[in-house]
């Protein structure tokens, strides 16, 4: 094939074929009918001699030609879209796509303030926010991902940008035996969790933290989201250790919120996104609105003191125990 030849308007609809692997949602994406979209993908077949998409069992798959462009298409689109948009962005009649990937944490405590800067500048833009899985990093190498938010520093050569520090807090059901203001390791040591597993690793932030401190957590109840944690503790015997924020934002539920063991040091939370995306335009912008967004946590909330002594709960929220300020179980 000759690039006399191409029609590069086609490219756009190849990166969401390839993205999507499915005709329906590949056309709405782009808004087209699903049959204008098949005779998209039946020029783009003729056009690179492949098949591109076969179907299988499980949908369509990737021919290896079709892997091999959507790698290298990763790295070619964000170039098109900066040299046909030039070195200035105008958010007020911007109608591009940017894809996010976050924990159910990011959304509640920051991703909330990111959208509405991002609307109140940018009505006409899209944001496809999907959940953080171990695929995510990978995501951004192959262009199918934007920006992660994730307290998790990413393999080179993805670029990461601390935002801000949390530190942890322990939540617990009102009628826990435990009714001290601030939890100890043995008490961590004691107790069954409720954990909350995002990356699919048999450790996550936590656990690996307590191990390394010498405790190991029981087992007690893993869910997916966070905010399922908290939800879940009523009436049971579990221990959730987590991030102050989330806490602070979440609806009040018959639970109360004590200090972590001193031993658990804040955390940093940060974004990561791909070189290719350093100069460009669109996601310049996008970063500063997370940046911004980052500031505000700030200003709402020190996280410069992560004893919690004042308050464990984190700002809006009350730690009180209920019952002795001692530091192991009622007995």
């Amino acid at each position: 094939m000759q690039l006399e030849n191409a029609d590069l308007n086609l490219l756009k609809a190849l990166e969401v074929l390839l993205e999507e692997r499915h005709l329906t949602r590949a056309a709405a994406r782009i808004h087209l009918s699903q049959s204008a979209m098949s005779r998209t993908l039946t020029r783009l077949r003729t056009t690179f001699g492949d098949e591109l998409l076969v179907r299988t069992a499980r949908g369509f798959e990737l021919t290896p030609r079709a892997r091999t462009i959507q790698r290298d298409l990763a790295l070619v689109m964000p170039r098109l879209r900066s040299l046909v948009r030039g070195t200035d962005f105008a958010p007020e009649s911007a109608t591009d796509t940017v894809r996010l990937h976050l924990t159910d944490y990011a959304a509640v405590v920051v991703g909330h303030r990111v959208f509405r800067r991002v609307f109140r500048q940018a009505p006409d833009i899209s944001v496809h926010a999907g959940w953080l899985t171990p695929t995510s990093f990978d995501d951004l190498e192959h262009g199918r991902a934007d920006l992660v938010l994730a307290p998790v520093r990413p393999p080179a050569p993805l670029r990461w940008q601390p935002l801000f520090e949390e530190r942890f807090v322990c939540v617990l059901s009102r009628d826990h035996p435990i009714t001290a203001e601030r939890l100890t390791m043995a008490d961590l040591a004691r107790y069954p969790h409720a954990s909350v597993v995002v990356l699919g690793a048999d450790r996550m932030l936590v656990e690996s933290r307590l191990a390394a401190l010498g405790v190991t957590a029981r087992p007690g109840l893993r869910v997916p989201f966070f905010t399922g944690a908290i939800a879940a503790l009523p009436g049971t015997p579990l221990i959730a250790v987590l991030p102050s924020r989330l806490v602070a934002e979440v609806p009040e539920l018959d639970v109360r919120i004590a200090a972590a063991p001193e031993e658990l040091e804040p955390f940093t939370y940060g974004m990561t996104w791909h070189p290719r995306l350093d100069a460009d335009p669109l996601h310049e912008w996008l970063r500063s609105l997370v940046q911004e967004a980052a500031l505000e946590l700030d200003l709402i909330d020190d996280p410069d003191d992560p004893s919690g002594s004042d308050n464990p709960a984190g700002p809006g929220r009350s730690g009180g125990s209920g019952g002795s300020g001692g530091s192991g179980d009622e007995r």
